[in-house]
């Protein structure tokens, strides 16, 4: 199983006027910890997408394309590209060149997102949310079929056989589909026959059981090899030296980031026990020692029918650049061994 981590690149500059130094040194603490990665063994790093002042990954393939300069084996995606707001054409362009760059580590997660501030701002109605992903997602793998391309559509031009450069490295570039709960989009990665990404940041992790059969289901159907249907989670957790250290840690700013999301989409305020539950046996979160969170992965994985990749966030908990690396040791030296010696 690849482990790795994923981040939005949070900045301290949330509140208030704008603080252009502590964005830079947020910058270079989170490439600092890319490169921790690469040395500690994690197989992948991943950079969300957001448009919002407390994310600094509005353009993550410019952090990703600055991280690969840096490491030598690390795998680099994106988590999630919001592909329903972008061009296809100029997504590929930046991913191909980011495979280029890093010798043929660029990956994409493509997705909706969770927040929706990219619709209206690159002009696009949140009427037409699943139509465009379709759409988008359509193109973006017809340009990874060929370099020259004739295509339609409702939302875009038409493209006449035009040719796309530059090509990648990897033929073809991995594309996973990142999906949250809706049974069409689990499906739909299934008939494409995409890898899917879940991202699971609450609940308990086996209640998504009969969605990824379905997305193993609809793959079979439509004739894809059993071992091209790859599932990747995504989930929240965090790694310290005992499971007590490691709650008591996280909790804080954990309480805070998801206290906020919360007022905007109408749920309470976080509690301490409801955070316990969530790092107990079935719970999605990982927080807790190497060994209680290595058992946890593997449970997961058994769960939902065997899993391929494993990615951590835990920058949102507002802990130290020096936790935080110590967190990304852990896992290299003590949580992907213990996972891989079951495999």
């Amino acid at each position: 199983m690849e482990i790795g981590i994923d981040s939005f690149a949070a900045t301290k500059s949330q509140s208030g006027a704008h603080d252009a130094a502590a964005d830079m040194k947020e910058m270079d603490n989170l490439l600092a910890r890319i490169t921790r990665a690469d040395q500690a063994g994690l197989h992948v790093f991943g950079i969300g997408e957001h448009h919002r002042k407390e994310f600094l990954d509005s353009a993550p393939t410019m952090i990703l394309a600055a991280a690969a300069a840096q490491t030598k084996n690390i795998r680099l995606t994106s988590a999630v590209t919001v592909l329903s707001a972008a061009d296809p054409v100029r997504v590929f362009q930046s991913f191909a060149t980011l495979d280029i760059l890093s010798h043929g580590r660029a990956e994409m997660v493509v997705g909706r997102g969770s927040f929706v501030e990219a619709y209206p701002l690159f002009g696009y109605s949140l009427h037409d949310y699943d139509e465009l992903f379709i759409e988008k997602l359509d193109l973006l793998l017809t340009i990874r079929e060929s370099e020259q391309v004739r295509w339609k559509g409702k939302f875009r031009a038409p493209l006449q056989d035009v040719a796309i450069y530059p090509r990648p490295v990897q033929e073809p570039l991995p594309i996973w589909l990142g999906v949250g709960g809706t049974p069409q989009s689990f499906a739909r990665a299934g008939t494409l026959g995409l890898p899917l990404m879940v991202a699971i940041i609450g609940g308990e992790t086996h209640r998504f059981r009969p969605l990824i059969d379905l997305y193993r289901e609809a793959g079979r159907k439509a004739g894809h090899a059993p071992e091209t249907l790859k599932v990747g989670l995504h989930s929240l957790g965090y790694i310290a030296e005992t499971s007590q250290q490691a709650r008591d840690e996280f909790f804080p700013g954990y309480a805070e980031t998801f206290t906020k999301i919360g007022q905007e989409r109408g749920w309470g305020p976080v509690t301490r026990a409801q955070f316990d539950a969530q790092t107990g046996p079935f719970g999605a979160l990982l927080v807790g020692s190497p060994a209680e969170v290595a058992e946890k992965i593997l449970r997961h994985a058994e769960a939902l029918g065997g899993i391929s990749r494993l990615t951590f966030q835990m920058d949102n908990a507002k802990l130290s650049q020096e936790k935080l690396l110590h967190s990304i040791d852990l896992i290299g030296k003590s949580v992907i061994p213990a996972v891989n010696s079951h495999h």
